[in-house]
Order: structure tokens, then sequence, then C-alpha cells
């Protein structure tokens, strides 16, 4: 396939090295500082360009994949007509917005990519989304030579999805980070926690996270609750978080 990169960041070059490994020809990749596309495009063996006037028609497919709030402008600056079935890769943002091209979909990794760190694609859930049952056919068919774990969408599917990612990783990762400084404030390492946070991920891999849920809320130790409240009074932000998250744990205990 002959396959067109708008934009130049972490899901761009994940998947245009993924497809250009697998034999597919990347004509171009597009972003608007052409040094950020140069990088990406020589190790696809392809052209860089930037400005939208430059890029091809002839292409069977074209990937935006770039910042959400982007989506919009490039979308409507990409030249029409285009061959190719045009398609983003976000998972909050509507298929509607590519309405104004006749193919067009939406190819969204469920994962948090960098492109500086090497990350296999192959058990990535894909959410996929087409604009008619043979488009999401075609990209459920594309995105199965680089995942075993592609599946059909809806957008309100997609953007539980992205929601609920933000939940387990987004916001998982700030209470690690906050729990990072509470020990750094006591002369403690992380180190001490990694163990438990493996554990953790490892229980919810098989059961319900609700299932494995343990702590003082869990079993209703208000005494130890109360410590915790105490040595967090510093820290009012932090204080409320932990007030939030206690009262969502005991809520599901009635």
């Amino acid at each position: 396939m002959n396959i067109v990169i708008l934009g130049s960041g972490n899901i761009a070059s994940h998947m245009g090295k993924a497809l250009h490994t697998l034999g597919h020809q990347i004509l171009q990749v597009y972003s608007r500082n052409w040094a950020n596309a140069h990088v990406l495009a020589s190790v696809l063996n392809a052209d860089a360009v930037d400005t939208v006037e430059e890029i091809t028609d002839r292409a069977d497919f074209y990937f935006i994949a770039v910042a959400d709030q982007a989506i919009q402008q490039v979308a409507d600056q990409l030249p029409q007509p285009v061959n190719g079935i045009v398609v983003h890769c976000s998972g909050a943002t509507d298929i509607n917005i590519l309405a104004r091209f006749p193919l067009h979909g939406v190819i969204y990794p469920a994962q948090s990519l960098r492109k500086d760190i090497a990350t296999s694609l192959r058990d990535i859930p894909f959410g996929i989304e087409g604009s008619d049952r043979d488009i999401a056919n075609s990209l459920l068919r594309l995105i199965q030579t680089i995942s075993v774990k592609p599946f059909l969408c809806d957008t309100k599917q997609r953007l539980a999805l992205h929601l609920a990612a933000v939940f387990a990783n987004n916001f998982s990762n700030v209470l690690f980070q906050i729990a990072y400084e509470i020990l750094k404030e006591q002369n403690l390492t992380f180190d001490l926690l990694k163990p438990i946070i493996l554990e953790t991920a490892q229980k919810v891999q098989k059961q319900i996270p609700e299932d494995v849920q343990t702590g003082p809320a869990k079993r209703g130790d208000t005494e130890t609750i109360q410590k915790h409240l105490q040595f967090l009074m510093k820290n009012p932000h932090w204080l409320k978080i932990y007030q939030e998250l206690t009262g969502e744990i005991t809520r599901k205990e009635h």
C-alpha cells in the first residue's frame, strides 16, 4: 500500500515504522516543521514535505497522526480530491471531523506511545471505525498486519476507551508521582513501592479491579484514614485527592 503520514510525533513515528517494516511504501511524511518531517522520512525512505500543497493525491491511505487539537486544521487543509482513505488516530475525536472526504475512518491505538521508546504494536488494541462497513473492514485488515488486537467500534465506544485509558494510565501515573514526592520528603526511595505497583498491575490482568481492592478504605479502618488525613494537612491538593478516592472506595462497599 502507498501511504502518506501527516505528522511526525509519537503515533506517526510508531505507525510509520511498523507499516514500513511490513513492506508498505511511505510516500511522504508531512509536518509544518520540515526538519521534523525529514527526521522521520529519512527512516521511512519517504519524502519530507512541509506544505499541504505538496501532498500527493495518489496514496491509498492518509494517516493524520497529529495532536487532537490540530486534526481539524490538517483535515481542512488537505487538498481534495484524494483517492485514498483518510484516517485520524485519535481516541477522543469524532469520525465526522473527516466527513468532507468520501472515504474516511479512524485507527486509534489504545496505548501511551513515545517515539524515543521502541514499542511493539503487536499486542496493542486498535479501535477501528470506518465511514461505512467496507472502509472499516479495509482498515481492520491493514491493522491486523500490525496488531493481533484490532477491533471494530463506534465513536462513543472509542471515546469511552480513551477516557478509561486516562483513568488507568494518566491518573495512575500522577498518583505514582504523588507517592514519589511523599517518600522523597521522608528520604525514602520510590523503589520501595515498585513491588506493590507491579503486583497490582499483575492482579488486574486476570481479575476485576474491584475484586482485588485492598487498603484502609476497603476494610473500614477509620483510625488509619484519620492518620493519613492528618499527615496530608500541609498539602490540601493531595488531601482532597485522598478524600475523593477514599470516598469512591467506601461508596463501592455500600
